[in-house]
């Protein structure tokens, strides 16, 4: 589980994996994820295939944000990208590790791939790192949740929690625990948006304020997975949290629509 955390420092360091570095400041990186997690993450964000460019003039691995249109725009301020990026990734312990990329900025200012620029390598690492805790576990993606905690009883899983906001938690795991949940699907497909639709309890309250409402017309039109969620950590940075007191959850469900 640590190495699942480092498997693509390469795109933070804007190279392919042809031209991958097997260390980077005297740590192992880049190495395979095993049981097809890594592979299964990718098509929930983009498409499979040879892929195409899709945003005119834009050959950088920074990532384009879908909020404000800006590349390479941090959410928090980045000195040292490269000494940042180790700060992260050093880290030995798996759940600190994981926690501390739920935290981390400095991933979220690189794509998955620069032919899809508004992904995001932050959360692309962070489902790889779900699914493959899922499946060490013996399950199949066809077991598998999204599921929400918020207000007092929003708490990290360690390696499932693929979100953590103040005021929610988003997880990806065959166990809900009680949670509110909606399944992932038959098989890995660019379905955030169907998913998201499904949930019958939403972790904001879109009753209370029109910003909440927003966020969720938009969420159901986002089908990229990574997209998705660098959308969601992006919306609340710029408009306030969700209130954490419990109140949030207004029902959801395919019958709101959009």
């Amino acid at each position: 589980m640590v190495a699942v955390y480092r498997h693509d420092v390469h795109k933070a360091r804007m190279r392919s994996h042809e031209d991958a570095a097997e260390m980077f400041r005297g740590l192992s990186v880049n190495q395979d994820v095993p049981l097809g997690a890594d592979g299964d993450a990718a098509v929930l964000s983009r498409p499979r295939g040879s892929p195409e460019q899709t945003v005119d003039n834009h050959e950088s691995w920074l990532r384009v944000s879908l909020l404000t249109g800006n590349s390479g725009e941090p959410i928090e301020p980045v000195g040292d990208i490269g000494l940042a990026l180790y700060d992260v990734i050093s880290i030995e312990d798996p759940e600190e590790l994981h926690a501390a990329w739920l935290d981390a900025a400095v991933p979220a200012l690189f794509s998955e791939s620069p032919y899809y620029p508004y992904t995001s390598l932050k959360y692309h690492t962070l489902l790889t790192a779900a699914l493959l805790d899922n499946y060490r576990a013996g399950a199949a993606f066809d077991d598998l949740f999204l599921a929400v905690s918020r207000g007092d009883d929003a708490d990290v899983i360690p390696h499932r929690t693929v979100l953590s906001l103040p005021g929610f938690d988003l997880h990806v795991t065959s166990d809900p625990d009680g949670r509110p949940a909606a399944r992932l699907g038959d098989v890995p497909t660019r379905s955030f948006a169907e998913v998201w639709a499904r949930l019958q309890e939403l972790p904001f309250d879109v009753n209370r304020e029109r910003r909440w409402r927003v966020l969720d017309a938009q969420l159901r039109r986002i089908r990229s997975w990574s997209v998705a969620l660098q959308y969601i950590e992006e919306y609340v940075a710029a408009l306030g949290p969700a209130a954490s007191d419990g109140t949030g959850g207004a029902t959801g469900g395919e019958s709101r629509g959009a």
